[in-house]
């Protein structure tokens, strides 16, 4: 069973660009309309994260929906991404890049955060 994203507690938010790219990758005929990103911290280095597109949610996994986007994250994960921003970019060629920031200050490619 997963948990379901709680209104009340904002855990991780999505921008729009975020919520369009989730929605561009899940929305195949190949994948139920269940389809999500599922984000996974990796178990060599707790501070890594992976993604990938997921069928439906794990065992364990809190779901965030928004703006239309499902978004899965694994416990580890979840506790990794409490108050951040998820946002997306995509490039000329069609690669998709995402970023987390703060949600106080929330995030973008030119700032000095990572991709995730």
């Amino acid at each position: 069973m997963f948990s379901q994203f709680s209104q009340g507690a904002i855990l991780l938010a999505l921008t729009s660009n975020a919520a369009l790219v989730i929605q561009s990758l899940t929305n195949s005929p190949d994948l139920p309309g269940s389809a999500g990103l599922r984000i996974t911290a990796l178990p060599e280095d707790q501070q890594s994260l992976s993604l990938a597109v997921a069928p439906e949610p794990a065992a364990g996994d809190t779901v965030v929906e928004e703006q239309g986007a499902r978004v899965f994250l694994e416990p580890s994960a979840s506790s990794m991404l409490d108050q951040m921003v998820l946002d997306a970019e995509v490039d000329a060629q069609g690669s998709v890049q995402f970023f987390l920031g703060t949600q106080s200050g929330g995030p973008s490619p030119s700032d000095d955060g990572a991709p995730a």
